[in-house]
C-alpha cells in the first residue's frame, strides 16, 4: 500500500454528528469509568467553566463538552498535539499518513524529539502513542521519550475511524483554552461556578505502579500534598472539585474531609499477570448529589 494513502482515502464526513472519543491511548484513562463516574458528577447547570489540569486522554472532557474549558498539562508534548488537533486537524492526518509500520521507522521517530511543524509533532505523538508498547507515555531525567515498540498487527495510526475522530474532537476541542503550566498555576483563578476534574499521576500502590514519569522529575509524594492543599482551597473558593486517585490510605488520609467514593478499573499494565484486573480507585468530592458544597468551618479563612 503506497505510504499515506489511507489519509487520501478517507471521507471527512460529518465530524459535527460524531461523538468524540478519546484518540490517545493513556495509562490510568477514564473513558472506562464514565458510566461509573455519572452519579459522581454535578449537574450541568451547577457550573459555568470546566477544568482538567492533568488532561491525558481527555475521556470526560470529551464525553461532557463542556461549552466552556481550561485544559492544561505540565507536558508540552501532549498540550501540543491537542493544539495541533483544534486548530489543524487535517494536516496532523497528512502527516499520518507518512509514518509507517516498521521497527527502524519507530525508532527513527521516537529518536526525533520535539523537531517539525505542529501538526509533524501531533502525528508524532499519536503514531508513538499507537505502536509504542501498551500505549505508555514515558520520559528519561531528559525528557526523552523512552517507550519501546509495541507488537501489533495493525496499530490503527492511519484508519479512517482515528481520522473521523479526530475530526471530531476538533470540534469539540474548539471553544477550549488550552494550557501548559503547573496544576497550581493553571487553578489559580478558578473558584465559584467552576467544575475542576483533576486526574494526576496515582500514588503508587505497588513497586511495580508507579507510572508517573510523564514529565522530567516525575509526580512524587510532595507534589500530591500540594495538590490536596490546592484542592481545599479550591472548595473555600467555591468551586466544585472531583479527584481520582488510587485507593491507598495515604491517600484517603491526604482527602480526610472530602466525600470518598469507590470506583473500579480495569488495569492491564503490570509487570506480574496475576496483578492484572480489576483495582479499586477512589473518587474525591467536595460537593454532594446535587452539586452543592458546604465548606468546613476549618476551611473558611
Amino acid at each position: 500500500m503506497p505510504r499515506g494513502s489511507d489519509a487520501r482515502r478517507v471521507d471527512s464526513g460529518d465530524a459535527s454528528a460524531r461523538k468524540p472519543k478519546p484518540f490517545l491511548k493513556w495509562a490510568g484513562g477514564k473513558g472506562q469509568l464514565i458510566e461509573q463516574f455519572r452519579p459522581l458528577l454535578p449537574v450541568a447547570d451547577r457550573y459555568s467553566r470546566y477544568f482538567e489540569p492533568f488532561i491525558g486522554s481527555a475521556a470526560l472532557f470529551f464525553d461532557l463538552r463542556p461549552p466552556s474549558a481550561v485544559l492544561s498539562d505540565a507536558n508540552r508534548e501532549l498540550v501540543d498535539c491537542y493544539r495541533a488537533i483544534r486548530t489543524r486537524v487535517d494536516e496532523v492526518v497528512r502527516e499520518l499518513g507518512k509514518h509507517e509500520h516498521d521497527e527502524a521507522h519507530y525508532y527513527r521517530v521516537r529518536a526525533d524529539h520535539g523537531r517539525g511543524s505542529l501538526p509533524a509533532r501531533a502525528a508524532r505523538t499519536i503514531y508513538l502513542n499507537k505502536t509504542g508498547y501498551n500505549g505508555l507515555y514515558r520520559v528519561n531525567r531528559a525528557g526523552r521519550f523512552n517507550v519501546p515498540m509495541g507488537r501489533y498487527t495493525n496499530p490503527g495510526y492511519r484508519s479512517a475511524t482515528l481520522f473521523a475522530n479526530l475530526r471530531a474532537c476538533s470540534q469539540a476541542l474548539a471553544p477550549a483554552k488550552l494550557r501548559e503550566g503547573d496544576f497550581e498555576e493553571i487553578l489559580a483563578d478558578a473558584g465559584e461556578g467552576d467544575f475542576v476534574y483533576l486526574d494526576p499521576p496515582y500514588v503508587p500502590v505497588s513497586d511495580t505502579a508507579d507510572f508517573t514519569s510523564y514529565v522530567p522529575g516525575g509526580f512524587g509524594w510532595i507534589d500530591q500534598e500540594r495538590l490536596a492543599r490546592v484542592c481545599r482551597e479550591l472548595w473555600a473558593r467555591g468551586a466544585l472539585v472531583m479527584l481520582s486517585n488510587s485507593d491507598a490510605k495515604s491517600v484517603r488520609d491526604l482527602y480526610a474531609g472530602f466525600r470518598i467514593d469507590t470506583v473500579l478499573a480495569s488495569r492491564s499494565i503490570n509487570s506480574r499477570a496475576a496483578k492484572r484486573g480489576k483495582v479499586r480507585e477512589i473518587v474525591v468530592r467536595n460537593y454532594d448529589a446535587t452539586g452543592l458544597t458546604s465548606i468546613p468551618s476549618s476551611f473558611r479563612s
